[in-house]
């Protein structure tokens, strides 16, 4: 299976991790002597289940390195852009592809048994979009203090993961509320609004349970959607703010000790 790593994203001046790019990329900040991504590629070099990886959103000169085939492509403007230019790369060395891993590129704390892990996942049915989820019992016994954001339903609370996977078709998709969810993705009350509103509703009363929410997505966008409960943190586990840098810092720099 291919991966595509989605490591653009340049923080502005009155976003958290501001102070700390300066107008840089947010997946290149340090963690202990090599850039964030770099932890990223280094897991999916170690899984036995990748055998290429796609990188989308930085300048093509970046220095990385990976074990696997590596390709550096450049930023396309956006999440869903940059996700298709990803997709176009894959298809072009492979044309009959059908699902491609994609990560984020801060994730750093996951591991090569991680992505296996989700490889197998994906192996075992054939659905058009596999997405992760964290419930927060999980999130905050791995990371306590990281101050993720979480969705209440009917049978758990979670947090979305950043390790998906889709069909290579559907990343093509030109429909508007498939673009819209995309630049909603984290915020689920937004995702569930643009739903409709008896599932906005149902969410706000806690009436949905995972299941039902991956029904109803899968209906409304017109895919076959899989929900999985992830067992992993680290996969969960971004970069949005300063804390969340330092948290992981800590922890990866427990794990060299190690």
């Amino acid at each position: 299976m291919d991966a595509i790593v989605t490591a653009g994203g340049i923080p502005q001046p009155k976003e958290p991790l501001y102070p700390l790019t300066q107008g840089g990329y947010k997946t290149l900040l340090d963690i202990h002597g090599k850039p964030m991504l770099q932890w990223v590629l280094d897991a999916l070099s170690g899984s036995q289940g990748i055998e290429r990886v796609f990188v989308v959103g930085l300048p093509i000169f970046t220095d990385l390195t990976c074990s696997k085939p590596l390709e550096l492509i450049a930023d396309h403007g956006g999440m869903l852009e940059n996700i298709r230019a990803g997709v176009e790369a894959v298809l072009q060395k492979r044309p009959d592809t059908q699902q491609i891993l994609a990560v984020a590129g801060d994730i750093p704390a996951i591991t090569p048994a991680m992505v296996d892990w989700m490889v197998d996942r994906i192996q075992e049915s054939d659905h058009d979009l596999y997405y992760n989820v964290i419930e927060r019992k999980v999130m905050e016994a791995r990371f306590p203090g990281s101050k993720r954001s979480y969705t209440r339903l009917k049978d758990m609370e979670v947090c979305g993961g950043d390790m998906n996977a889709i069909r290579a078709s559907i990343a093509t998709d030109e429909r508007p509320l498939y673009q819209r969810l995309i630049a909603a993705r984290k915020s689920s009350m937004r995702q569930a609004s643009m739903l409709g509103f008896d599932t906005l509703l149902f969410l706000l009363l806690h009436q949905l349970s995972l299941a039902d929410a991956a029904r109803v997505a899968s209906k409304r966008l017109e895919i076959n959607g899989r929900a999985i409960v992830c067992p992993y943190a680290e996969i969960g586990m971004d970069v949005d703010k300063p804390h969340q840098l330092e948290l992981l810092r800590a922890d990866l720099a427990r794990q060299k000790v190690g």
